[in-house]
């Protein structure tokens, strides 16, 4: 079952969180998965907006979203991260 990883990112310092997204990608794909949503465009239609960006990639399953998290590749791409961003996420199961 598909698993979607979905985050919310509240970018404090962009010129550092730039790293981060040049790293990420790479790591993603290595797990197998696909972007959906990049910080583009959102509308919030009801309820309070999340602050900042939002991230939506698809994975093949729950568990391969987990292991990508989990992975010494996106802890040393997250490591760009810290400091540079507050993050929410979150993986759900697609039906």
């Amino acid at each position: 079952m598909t698993g979607y990883l979905v985050a919310f990112m509240d970018v404090t310092d962009p010129d550092a969180y730039e790293e981060y997204k040049n790293r990420a990608p790479a790591v993603v794909q290595k797990h197998g998965g696909k972007f959906i949503a990049r910080g583009g465009r959102s509308l919030t239609l009801e309820g309070d907006p999340p602050p900042g960006r939002m991230v939506i990639i698809e994975f093949p399953s729950v568990e391969r979203a987990v292991d990508f998290y989990n992975s010494p590749e996106y802890r040393e791409a997250m490591a760009f991260r810290q400091g540079a961003a507050k993050a929410r996420m979150m993986v759900v199961e697609g039906v």
